[in-house]
């Protein structure tokens, strides 16, 4: 088939193929009333195929030219300097986390028996790493309704001990970062922006846009197929310091001290003729160790589907918007039953899903099973109140490990009360119509 072919000339025409593929064998089924709608999909073409038969067709299986696209893509977008590609969110999160506990930060080092401030309505891989470490999670409340960190509560959370300030913007809605970045300005804290539910969304900051997560001192996203983008699975890690970007860069590739990307060697010029800690002169620079890391590297095939993916997100945004506003339109009818999300002040959400809390007299669980019954996917907030959760059981019987600052009345309202829709791209008006026409007939049998 290929034998007077050149390697580019096979190339082409197998890539031609994928997209024709595609093109006939993965066409989204158009919705017919009463189809099952899922909270959160794919929304891929041809050019997502595309890339990830090129980059299979290069059997380069780990991080390569694929990964530097998709790193230097994602850092112009979110307007950043540096942008590190991991192999998940929760993955993003723990790199975030541990790269502040790197001893190039000197005083500034987090160590374990620090405190982190955060809250427990939300993924538990926000707090996992602090957890996993020794550092002490201090959880606070959140708001309702816009579903994050009280800012109230920041200065009666605050201790000594008190070194970092974590929290994800809840849904895709941003949470209060003037407030939170001068709170922690002015008591010398770190910021980590969890910023997997919330690629896309903007906060207004002395009147410049900011992308969430380019405000603290490092963001993180995750690519797992119901969120902003996809890459099946997958990460990000990013910031504007240099000296948390070595670090992060390091905890991904093992705790390494080189930066040579794989397959490159001799980078910096000086491979064996440096001096570390108490290793023999000249020891291969390939081989020292500056931390305790991990191998949280994605693979080049899930870059090449990420590249594809970036160039789709602005209008991935700009759906999420649409659909979340029909939603609210059609809703706004039973504001007296249930109570809709609210955008936070200064701030334009790509919102990851459509939040409702239920209020006196309308039964969270009878809503959300009428809802499934009748084809519409639900999902709680994540954790609802995380510290509640068997994997909170031995801290909470020894009551160490963490603490609470202030009753989390909100936070146990959201677990006991609320629940989610989507508004992911796919959706089509017709979808959404159905869900808050289903939304209306639950409320009305509910009442009686």
């Amino acid at each position: 088939m290929f034998e007077n072919k050149t390697e580019q000339q096979a190339r082409n025409e197998i890539l031609a193929l994928a997209e024709e593929y595609c093109n006939k064998f993965h066409k989204q089924e158009a919705y017919t009333e009463g189809s099952r709608i899922p909270y959160a999909s794919r929304v891929y073409d041809s050019k997502e195929m595309h890339n990830l038969v090129d980059s299979a067709l290069d059997f380069w299986l780990t991080s390569g030219r694929y990964t530097a696209e998709f790193e230097q893509k994602l850092a112009s977008y979110l307007g950043i300097k540096y942008c590190t590609l991991v192999n998940s969110g929760s993955s993003a999160n723990l790199c975030a986390f541990m790269a502040l506990t790197s001893p190039l930060l000197k005083d500034r080092q987090v160590r374990p028996g620090d405190e982190m401030i955060t809250v427990a309505a939300g993924f538990p891989t926000t707090v996992t790493p602090a957890v996993q470490f020794g550092v002490v999670p201090v959880f606070i409340d959140i708001t309702i309704p816009q579903y994050n960190l009280d800012i109230s509560k920041l200065e009666e959370a605050l201790s000594e001990k008190t070194k970092i300030v974590m929290a994800a913007h809840t849904l895709g809605n941003p949470f209060d970062l003037a407030a939170v970045k001068e709170f922690c300005d002015k008591h010398g804290l770190w910021l980590i922006e969890d910023n997997c539910d919330a690629l896309g969304s903007r906060y207004y900051l002395d009147g410049k846009a900011y992308m969430t997560g380019t405000i603290g001192d490092i963001g993180t996203s995750s690519f797992y197929p119901p969120h902003h983008m996809t890459m099946g699975e997958g990460g990000a890690v990013y910031t504007d310091n240099p000296l948390l970007n070595k670090c992060i860069r390091s905890l991904r590739d093992w705790g390494r001290d080189c930066s040579c990307a794989p397959g490159q060697d001799n980078l910096c010029g000086h491979r064996f003729d440096g001096q570390y800690g108490e290793l023999p002169a000249g020891y291969d620079h390939k081989y020292v160790y500056s931390h305790f890391g991990y191998n949280l590297k994605a693979t080049d095939l899930q870059a090449a589907i990420g590249c594809a993916q970036l160039e789709k997100l602005p209008m991935f945004t700009e759906r999420r918007k649409a659909n979340f506003k029909q939603l609210y339109e059609e809703l706004e009818c039973l504001s007296e039953y249930l109570t809709l999300p609210k955008a936070c002040e200064n701030s334009e959400p790509s919102w990851f899903g459509f939040f409702i809390t239920c209020k006196k007299g309308i039964s969270r669980n009878k809503i959300v099973q009428y809802l499934e019954q009748k084809g519409v996917q639900t999902r709680m907030l994540f954790a609802g109140n995380l510290i509640r959760h068997p994997c909170f059981d031995q801290m909470r019987n020894t009551g160490k490990g963490y603490r609470t600052s202030g009753k989390l009345v909100n936070t146990d309202k959201v677990m006991e009360d609320g629940f989610w829709i989507g508004v992911y791209p796919g959706m089509t008006p017709e979808m959404l119509h159905y869900m808050a026409l289903t939304i209306q007939q639950a409320v009305k049998e509910l009442r009686g």
